[in-house]
């Protein structure tokens, strides 16, 4: 056998095995981007209460039921020192000072009142969230959209 020969075999036995590794470590990388995909957010919008319960009437106890919860989903603490929470005309409320501990949540109310672990209030007098249609977006201290919930017409979660 010549030299060339038995060099056109090694290089059919290296691209052989080359092809087989990529077939196998295919299907197992695109496994793994579906379980990023189906994973749980670190921290998201958990909850909306949009419709206070009742009627509208303006009351601070009545903007006070209307709140968006976030949780983190973590283990650890999260700091949300500069995140924003929005809705679709652009209200916006801006996090300061607040730590949300592993495996907790916190509520963001629409009135106002004295804020907690638990509860925070945007210290508004008229009502934030649409009761029939809007989209709540949490934005991390750099802009980055961390989690969007929408409810109505084109309710849909991004």
């Amino acid at each position: 056998m010549s030299a060339s020969s038995t060099a056109r075999r090694v290089a059919a036995t290296v691209l052989t095995a080359g092809a087989l590794v990529s077939a196998v470590a295919l299907p197992a990388s695109a496994h793994d981007g579906d379980r990023d995909r189906h994973r749980q957010p670190r921290v998201e919008i958990s909850r909306v209460q949009a419709d206070s319960p009742g009627r509208d009437n303006g009351s601070n106890r009545s903007l006070n039921a209307e709140w968006v919860e976030i949780t983190n989903n973590t283990r650890r603490a999260v700091n949300l020192d500069g995140w924003t929470l929005r809705d679709r005309d652009g209200n916006r409320y801006r996090f300061d000072d607040v730590r949300l501990q592993g495996r907790s949540s916190v509520r963001i109310h629409t009135g106002v009142g004295r804020d907690t672990r638990t509860d925070l209030f945007q210290d508004r007098r008229h009502y934030v969230w649409d009761n029939y249609s809007d989209t709540a977006t949490l934005r991390d201290d750099r802009g980055r959209t961390v989690d969007t919930e929408s409810w109505g017409r084109h309710h849909h979660r991004r």
